[in-house]
């Protein structure tokens, strides 16, 4: 009986333990979750009970709940009878941001894997040099790096240039102000946002596991997709959702590179808030590109835990 009751004891003194470890670790984690409730939680809970509201005349919003702006956000009302018909203007600017989000994605990818395993195949010296190329694009301002882009492929730019003195095409292409342009802008952007995770896991492949598989005969395609592929995959999906979201919500590379003309979602929401002083429609469609965004990692969260289980 006395060996029954010290063991109830030492699992009492173990459990009070752990609870009072669970309770520091809450401590400390209390300031930085208070930082995302006030900067984080508290703004999107703000812009989400907006966009319940009707709009200012000039701006903000009357404390008056309404749908209009959730209704306007897929649906634009005739001005003669009143009927709801698809906003068939929202719906090609959805489509031209998800659409230029993933081409710049899979372009960064195909780009970014070969880069990412060049580099982390180096000697360490040069492996370190390249990195740091790689980096220095995040030292400089991000409109001065798209205006860099928009100097290379106007009419007159380097591009042009260089076809016409190689005789490859009659006259200048028109490239500046069209949705190339803009997927070449994020492509150039984000390409490090592919090629930092996906260096981080190659670093992590043992190449004997690649040595014992061309000793197995396999071919180079196969030790590929057989034995680094499954290796590397982690850092191409992370890589991959760090692309696509920051490129869903882009603003100012579709805005210098697009000219006006060519919108995606950002300047969507940003002429809501701003010209169109629409604050409830602009804070609709945040929060839709919100549900987008969540929407997509949840699809990787669940396709990254399936393969780490499979």
């Amino acid at each position: 009986m006395q060996g029954i009751h010290e063991i109830t004891l030492h699992s009492d003194a173990e459990q009070a333990q752990e609870r009072q470890d669970r309770r520091t670790r809450w401590l400390l984690s209390s300031p930085a979750l208070a930082i995302i409730a006030v900067f984080s939680i508290a703004p999107m809970a703000i812009i989400l009970v907006y966009s319940f509201l009707e709009p200012g005349k000039y701006g903000n919003v009357v404390w008056s709940f309404s749908l209009d702006a959730w209704i306007s956000v897929f649906a634009e009302r005739d001005i003669f009878d009143g009927t709801l018909g698809l906003a068939d203007a929202h719906l090609s600017i959805f489509w031209r941001s998800i659409k230029l989000s993933l081409l710049t994605t899979f372009t960064t990818m195909m780009i970014g894997v070969p880069m990412a395993y060049y580099v982390a195949t180096r000697a360490a010296g040069i492996r370190n040099l390249l990195l740091f190329l790689i980096t220095v694009p995040f030292w400089t301002n991000l409109l001065i790096r798209v205006l860099a882009i928009q100097e290379v492929i106007r009419k007159d730019g380097l591009i042009n240039t260089v076809l016409l003195n190689l005789g490859l095409v009659q006259e200048p292409l028109q490239m500046l102000f069209t949705d190339f342009a803009i997927g070449f802008g994020m492509t150039y952007v984000f390409l490090p946002l592919m090629v930092l995770p996906v260096y981080a896991a190659v670093e992590r492949i043992d190449f004997r596991l690649v040595e014992a598989a061309y000793d197995l005969y396999a071919s180079r395609w196969t030790v590929i997709r057989r034995v680094i592929f499954p290796i590397i995959r982690p850092g191409v999906i992370a890589g991959s959702a760090l692309v696509f979201i920051p490129s869903l919500g882009e603003f100012v590379i579709a805005r210098v590179l697009g000219g006006g003309k060519n919108l995606m979602l950002g300047n969507l929401i940003a002429l809501q808030f701003g010209q169109g002083r629409n604050w409830p429609l602009g804070a609709a469609l945040s929060v839709t590109m919100l549900v987008l965004i969540i929407s997509v990692l949840l699809i990787v969260l669940r396709f990254t835990k399936g393969r780490i289980n499979g």
